[in-house]
């Protein structure tokens, strides 16, 4: 059973930058999604940035040109590059991996392997 560690979270002024990393234990195959999700307090969890294994990337819209994700199958891991932090972006932020090949990535239902999670607080 593949198991997930977030890490990179932590408290920034608005405007600030943070880089969360997803680490798999073992190996993933290379052609499954990987996405980042994200939880407020209140709030539905919501996807926010996906990666397909041919490197395809889809955003949800509040994000794009803020959050940059990437893979690197070598190291078992993805990242979210996430610059001009706004307090809006305060959550609970998740990795999760699908156990398949999917060709759309953006759908919860495709991942079924999840990690504990990092907070992130964005103070203005």
């Amino acid at each position: 059973q593949v198991q997930l560690l977030e890490s990179g979270g932590g408290s920034v002024q608005a405007g600030g930058s943070l880089r969360l990393s997803c680490a798999a234990s073992a190996s993933t195959y290379s052609d499954n999604c990987m996405g980042w999700f994200r939880q407020a307090p209140g709030k539905e969890r919501e996807g926010v940035a996906f990666i397909s294994g041919g490197f395809s990337t889809d955003y949800v819209d509040s994000v794009k040109g803020r959050f940059t994700i990437s893979r690197d199958n070598s190291k078992n891991t993805i990242y979210l590059e996430m610059n001009s932090l706004r307090p809006e972006d305060t959550a609970m932020y998740y990795c999760a991996t699908s156990r398949n090949a999917y060709a759309i990535c953006s759908r919860e239902y495709v991942y079924s392997v999840w990690g504990q999670g990092t907070q992130v607080t964005v103070s203005s």
